[in-house]
C-alpha cells in the first residue's frame, strides 16, 4: 500500500507501541488519529505527535462506535485500523480476582472486536482496508503469573484468523503481530519489573516492522510475525 494519504486510526496510541507507530505512520504520510481512556495523555500525546486525538474506552461499544464514526466522518473512509490498546495483569492463578479476569478481557479481547467490527464495515463497503491486531508472544506460549493476559493474546489471535478468512475476499488484509518483551510504560503499569537494557526493544522496532509489512503490494500480505529482540541478555 501507500501511505501517502492514507487514514489511519489507532487505538492505544498515547504511549508505547502505539505511540511509535503513530509516529511512523505520520512521517510516511499518512492522516493520523490516536486514541486512548485518559483524556489529559491522550491530548498531551497527540500535540507531540502532531496527530488527531479521539477520546474513548474501546472495551465500551458506545465509545468504539462513536470512535469510528468520528473518524470516519472528518476524513470520509478509514483504510487503517491498528488495534493496539490493551492492560495487563500478571498474577498467579490462585491469586486471580474474577474482575481483573474480565476488566482485561474487556479492553484486549471485546475491544478489539468492537473495533475491528466498525472497522470492517467500512473496509467492506470500500473493498479496501488494512487491520492489524497487536498481540504478543505471550499469545503463543503463556508463562506463569499470565493466566489473564496469555489467555486474551490468545484469543486475539483466534479471532485475527477468523477475521482475515472473512475479510481477504474482499480485499482487506488481516495482520497478527507478535512482539515480544518491548521496553514502554506497559509493564510498569501492570506492576511488572522490567529491567532496562539498550538490547531490548523499543516501540520503534515494532512500528518499522509494520511499516514494512504495509508497503508489499496489495496483492499480497503478511499473515503473522513475531519481533524479537537480537540478544537481550
Amino acid at each position: 500500500m501507500n501511505f501517502d494519504g492514507a487514514k489511519a486510526l489507532i487505538t492505544g496510541g498515547s504511549e508505547g507501541i502505539g505511540y511509535a507507530i503513530a509516529e511512523a505512520f505520520k512521517a510516511e504520510g499518512a492522516a493520523v488519529a490516536i486514541t486512548g481512556r485518559r483524556a489529559d495523555v491522550l491530548e498531551a500525546a497527540a500535540q507531540e505527535l502532531g496527530v488527531e486525538g479521539i477520546q474513548g474506552d474501546v472495551g465500551l461499544e458506545a465509545d468504539a462506535v462513536r470512535t469510528v464514526r468520528e473518524f470516519t466522518e472528518r476524513h470520509g473512509r478509514i483504510d487503517i485500523l491498528v488495534n493496539n490498546a490493551g492492560v495487563g495483569h500478571f498474577t498467579p492463578l490462585t491469586d486471580m480476582q474474577l474482575k481483573d479476569f474480565e476488566q482485561l478481557f474487556r479492553t484486549n479481547v471485546t475491544g478489539a472486536m468492537l473495533m475491528a467490527r466498525e472497522a470492517a464495515r467500512h473496509f467492506i463497503r470500500q473493498k479496501s482496508g488494512e487491520l492489524i491486531n497487536i498481540s504478543s508472544t505471550s499469545g503463543l506460549k503463556g508463562g506463569r503469573g499470565s493466566t489473564a493476559y496469555a489467555a486474551s493474546k490468545a484469543a486475539l489471535r483466534s479471532m485475527t484468523e477468523s477475521w482475515r478468512d472473512e475479510l481477504r475476499r474482499h480485499d482487506v488484509r488481516v495482520m497478527l503481530v507478535n512482539p515480544s518483551e518491548v521496553l514502554t510504560p506497559f509493564a510498569s503499569k501492570a506492576g511488572h519489573d522490567q529491567p532496562a537494557s539498550p538490547k531490548k526493544l523499543r516501540g520503534k522496532e515494532i512500528a518499522d516492522a509494520i511499516v514494512g509489512a504495509l508497503k508489499i503490494d496489495g496483492r499480497g500480505f503478511i499473515p503473522e510475525f513475531s519481533v524479537f529482540a537480537t540478544n537481550p541478555f
